[in-house]
C-alpha cells in the first residue's frame, strides 16, 4: 500500500480474523497537512483497519527540580522531580494565571469570568534559547560574590568563636588547604539552640568582633536559622507587639510562628535578626510551621527575597513550602518554580552519606538547572547523614555523654570532594561528621587537598561562567545535550557525566576502590584529559579510571579554560593574581574572563592569543598548550601583553 505515495509493506496474517500492526515514518509540513492511503496499480489484498498518527518525539521531560534532597538515600533509583521549562519536543506552556504581581500584591480577583495567563516557548532544539526567553520574562539567576563559589565549611556540631579561630582556621592553613566560607549551623544560640535570636555569649561573647576577625582573614560567615520562637525566649513580647499580637502558636514546644505574608509578621520576624551580624542569613527552613498566607505567591520565594534584602545573598530551600510540599517538597506549587534563582542559592537539604547520593548528585544539578533557571545550587559534599558508623577524629557531649564523630570510607570521600570541585558550590557539610581532608588517610587527604586547591584557582572561570548564567540564563553546570541537542548519547548520558560551561567535561567516578573507572561518551570535537594529556575524538566512547588522585575530567578543543597560576588561601585578598589559561594547539576560539569591574577578551587564532583586557591592566599569564599527541607546552606572557605567541619556546 502506499501512504502519501511512499510504499509500506505491511505483514501477512494467516487469515482475516488475525491482526498485525506495521509502522512507518512520513513526513508532513507545518500547519494542515492530508494524510492519503492508496493501492499501487496492482492492488492491495490488505484489509486496513486503523490508521493512527504519532509524533517520533513526545513531550517528554528533560530535567526537574523539587524543594529539596531531604532524606534522599540513593539506595531507591533516582529521586523524583517535578518538571519545568525543557520537554524533548521542545515546547512548553508556562501558565502563570494563578501568581502574584512581582511585588507581592494578589492579582485582581476577576470572579467568573474566564481568565488566563500563559506564555508559550517554542524552542525546538534550541534549548539555550529557551532559557534566554525565561531569563527575559522572569530574571536571570543571581550573581553571588565572587568569594561564594570558593570554598565553605559547614557542619552541624558545636563551636565557639575560639574554636574557629585558634583551631579551625589555623589548621586550613597548616595543611594547604583553602577557605572562603565559614558556616555557623545552629548551636551558636542562646536560649533554645534550635530557635533561639541572641549568640550564645559563652561561645560567641563579641559577636561582631568574630566577624570582623573572620572578614580580617579573608572570609565570610553565614548563621543557621530556624523560624520559630519560643515563647519563652527574652525578645518573644517585643516580636509579639511588633507582630501586633497576630504571632501563632507553631507545631513544636511552646513555639510560635510567622506569617511572612502579613507585614507585622514579617517586619517582627526580619527585626529579630539585627542583634546577630553576618554576611548572609541560612534559612533551614524545617519543622516549625512558618509560611506565607499570601495569595499567588510561593512561600518560599516569598521569604527567600526578604533574605536577599538584608544580605547578600538567600541561602535556603525553594520553589515551594513546608505546609504544601512536606520537608523536601518533591510536588509542584500553581506559582511554580520561577522565583528563587533571582535571589537564591538554593541548599538541597540533608541527604545520606552514599554511593549512590554521590551518583544521583551529579545528574540532579543539571536538571534543576534547565528546567527553572537556577545556576546556584549548593549540595551537602559528603553528604549530611552518617550511614557508615565509622568512628571520626573528634569528641563532642550530646546529653552529657561523650560521643565521636564519624567519617566516610577513604575512597569516598575523596571521590565526594573531588565531584564538589566542578559543582557551583563547594561546600563541605556534615551531621557531626569528619569532612576535613587531614582527618583522612594520607591519600584521600592529598586528593581532597588537590581538588579544594584545584575548585579555589577555578574561581575566576566559575564565577566567569555565573555572570554568563546572569546574563543568559544557561546555568554554569549542565547537561551535554544543551550543547549537543542533535547527538543522542547527549541524553542517555546525563545521569553520568555533565558539562561545567561549554568546554569542561566532567565524569566523575562513583565507585568504592582506590582505582575506578566510568564509561564516558566524547561530544563532537576533540577532547583533552586535563590531568594526563591523553587526547580522544569526539563521537565515541571510552573507558576511563583514575587512581584517588585523578578524575576525568577533559577539556574541548577550541575552548578555554581559566584558573589561577597559583594556590591562594581564599579569594577576597587574591583577586587579581596571574592566571593560566588551558588552550589546544592550532585551534580557534574564545573566552570573556569575568572580573567585578571589567572584562577580557582572550581570542586564539591558531598559534596565535590575542588579549582585550579588561580590569587589570598589568597581568602576568601563562599558556598551558595542549597537543594532539598528549603533549603540551608552556607559553609565558607578561604584564599582560596584547599578542601572544602559542609557538613553543626554543
Amino acid at each position: 500500500m502506499l501512504i502519501n505515495g511512499q510504499a509500506v509493506s505491511l505483514p501477512v496474517t494467516a487469515n482475516w480474523a488475525t491482526w498485525a500492526t506495521a509502522t512507518a515514518q512520513v513526513s508532513l509540513p507545518a500547519g494542515t497537512s492530508d494524510l492519503t492511503v492508496t493501492c499501487p496499480d496492482a492492488g492491495c489484498h490488505v484489509n486496513l483497519d486503523t490508521v493512527g498518527i504519532n509524533n517520533t518525539v513526545q513531550h517528554l521531560a528533560l530535567g526537574g527540580y523539587r524543594r529539596s534532597l531531604d532524606g534522599y538515600t540513593g539506595n531507591s533509583g533516582d529521586p523524583q522531580l517535578t518538571p519545568g521549562l525543557m520537554y524533548r519536543d521542545g515546547w512548553y506552556l508556562l501558565d502563570d494565571t494563578t501568581s502574584a504581581l512581582r511585588n507581592g500584591t494578589p492579582r485582581v480577583d476577576r470572579g467568573a469570568q474566564p481568565y488566563q495567563d500563559g506564555y508559550v516557548f517554542g524552542y525546538g532544539q534550541n534549548h539555550k534559547a529557551a532559557l534566554g526567553d525565561l531569563t527575559a520574562l522572569t530574571g536571570g539567576p543571581k550573581l553571588l560574590p565572587r568569594w561564594a563559589y570558593g570554598v565553605w565549611y559547614s557542619e552541624y556540631i558545636d563551636r565557639t568563636a575560639a574554636d574557629y579561630r585558634d583551631r579551625i582556621l589555623p589548621a586550613f592553613r597548616q595543611h594547604g588547604v583553602p577557605l572562603d566560607v565559614l558556616v555557623v549551623d545552629t548551636d551558636f544560640k542562646g536560649h533554645n539552640l534550635w530557635n533561639g535570636w541572641r549568640m550564645d555569649q559563652t561561645k560567641f561573647p563579641d559577636p561582631q568582633g568574630f566577624l570582623d576577625w573572620a572578614h580580617g582573614e579573608g572570609l565570610h560567615s553565614t548563621l543557621n536559622i530556624h523560624p520559630s520562637i519560643q515563647g519563652d525566649d527574652p525578645d518573644f513580647a517585643r516580636a509579639q507587639a511588633t507582630a501586633k499580637g497576630k504571632l501563632a502558636k507553631g507545631s513544636c514546644t511552646n513555639c510560635y510562628v510567622f506569617d511572612w505574608g502579613d507585614p507585622d509578621q514579617l517586619r517582627a520576624y526580619l527585626e529579630l535578626h539585627r542583634k546577630m551580624p553576618t554576611d548572609f542569613w541560612w534559612l533551614d527552613w524545617c519543622c516549625d510551621g512558618s509560611g506565607s498566607s499570601l495569595r499567588g505567591v510561593t512561600p518560599d520565594s516569598w521569604i527567600n527575597e526578604q533574605y536577599a534584602k538584608i544580605g547578600a545573598f538567600a541561602f535556603s530551600r525553594g520553589f515551594g513550602s513546608l505546609q504544601a510540599g512536606g520537608y523536601s517538597g518533591s510536588g509542584p506549587l500553581p506559582t511554580g518554580p520561577w522565583a528563587e534563582k533571582r535571589s537564591t542559592l538554593h541548599f538541597t537539604g540533608d541527604t545520606s552519606s552514599t554511593w549512590g547520593t554521590l551518583k544521583a548528585t551529579i545528574g540532579y544539578t543539571s536538571a534543576e538547572g534547565v528546567a527553572t533557571g537556577m545556576s546556584n545550587i549548593s549540595h551537602d559534599i559528603g553528604g549530611h547523614n552518617d550511614t557508615t558508623g565509622l568512628r571520626g577524629s573528634e569528641t563532642y557531649l550530646d546529653n552529657g555523654q561523650v560521643r565521636y564523630t564519624t567519617k566516610m570510607p577513604d575512597d569516598m570521600y575523596a571521590r565526594w570532594v573531588q565531584l564538589g570541585a566542578f559543582q557551583p558550590i563547594t561546600r563541605l557539610h556534615s551531621n557531626h561528621g569528619d569532612r576535613l581532608p587531614w582527618q583522612y588517610g594520607a591519600a584521600a587527604q592529598a586528593s581532597a587537598t588537590k581538588f579544594l586547591n584545584l575548585r579555589e584557582r577555578l574561581v575566576p572561570y566559575i564565577y566567569s561562567l555565573a555572570e554568563q548564567a546572569n546574563r543568559t540564563g544557561v546555568p554554569i553546570q549542565r547537561p551535554a545535550w544543551l550543547e549537543y541537542p542533535g547527538s543522542p548519547e547527549a541524553y542517555s548520558t546525563v545521569d553520568s557525566q555533565f558539562l561545567l560551561g561549554p568546554d569542561v567535561l566532567v565524569a566523575p567516578i562513583t565507585t568504592p576502590g582506590d582505582t575506578g573507572s566510568t564509561r564516558v561518551w566524547f561530544p563532537p570535537g576533540q577532547w583533552t584529559d586535563y590531568f594526563t594529556g591523553q587526547v580522544y575524538q569526539g563521537n565515541t566512547w571510552a573507558t576511563v579510571s583514575a587512581g584517588l588522585d585523578a578524575m576525568p575530567v577533559f577539556m574541548r578543543a577550541g575552548g578555554m579554560v581559566v584558573e589561577r597560576s597559583e594556590n591562594v588561601a581564599n579569594d577576597v585578598q587574591n583577586p587579581a593574581g596571574p592566571l593560566t589559561v588551558h588552550v589546544t594547539a592550532g585551534a580557534k576560539g574564545e573566552f570573556t574572563l569575568y572580573e567585578d569591574g571589567g572584562r577580557t577578551r582572550i581570542i586564539q587564532h591558531g598559534d596565535t592569543v590575542v588579549l582585550l583586557s579588561g580590569k587589570v591592566s598589568k597581568r602576568d599569564w601563562k599558556f598551558v598548550v595542549h597537543k594532539a599527541d598528549g603533549s603540551s607546552h608552556v607559553v609565558q606572557a607578561r604584564n599582560s601583553p596584547a599578542v601572544v605567541s602559542l609557538r613553543a619556546p626554543r
